[in-house]
């Protein structure tokens, strides 16, 4: 049995200024560093046997404080990096449907569809989110580990960790920043055994429940 505790980077500037982030490499906030301080708590007493981490500065920052009371080398891994947008990278959101109306629409409607120029598709996402996983998993065989990516690279991996077709994926919550969840792999097949959990947040650290993008 492997366990991952698959986390969710905090608050970058790209989440409060409403723009796509995507590989765009954004710096943590201010809440973004409280919120780091509460997870950091969390994961003090849990033990750890490896952590792995996108190469991103809020990923980084995110892996930094989970290994806070840990003392483990943070290995980074571009198959958990976040969805490359392309054209969409760095843009404000509500330029998107005006200058590129169909790929937007993908992506707000049909999200397993999406792909954009210049960019990833979202089943290649799902597809290296799914391999690089399992490739953590068959390589901490019985370990406990954490692996801190990103919002959209999460809800592919936990839509095919719950068995969910990849045709509904629309139907996974993203995860609140620093959200956590918890993966056992037994024999290589995950079990996820609950999601987006952010108990060490308070009303005033959660971002998810300030905005509206992420409503239906």
């Amino acid at each position: 049995m492997t366990t991952v505790y698959l986390i969710r980077h905090a608050e970058a500037f790209g989440n409060i200024n409403e723009v796509f982030q995507g590989r765009t490499d954004l710096e943590v906030t201010d809440r973004g560093y409280k919120q780091l301080d509460q997870l950091a708590e969390r994961f003090r007493e849990v033990r750890l046997d490896a952590i792995y981490s996108s190469p991103l500065k809020r990923t980084i920052a995110t892996a930094t404080a989970v290994n806070r009371f840990h003392n483990l080398e943070i290995i980074k891994l571009d198959g958990i990096i976040e969805i490359n947008g392309g054209v969409f990278e760095g843009r404000p959101w509500p330029e998107l449907p005006v200058r590129f109306p169909e790929a937007f629409d993908l992506w707000k409607n049909h999200h397993h569809e999406f792909t954009v120029e210049g960019g990833e598709s979202m089943k290649e996402v799902y597809d290296r989110m799914k391999e690089t996983l399992t490739d953590i998993a068959s390589l901490n065989d019985g370990k406990t580990v954490a692996v801190v990516s990103h919002g959209c690279a999460i809800r592919n991996f936990i839509c095919y960790a719950d068995n969910i077709p990849f045709e509904e994926l629309d139907s996974i919550d993203w995860c609140e920043n620093t959200g956590v969840c918890k993966i056992e792999f037994k024999d290589l097949i995950p079990k996820v055994i609950y999601k987006n959990e952010f108990r060490h947040l308070n009303d005033e650290t959660a971002t998810l429940k300030k905005q509206r993008w992420w409503k239906k």
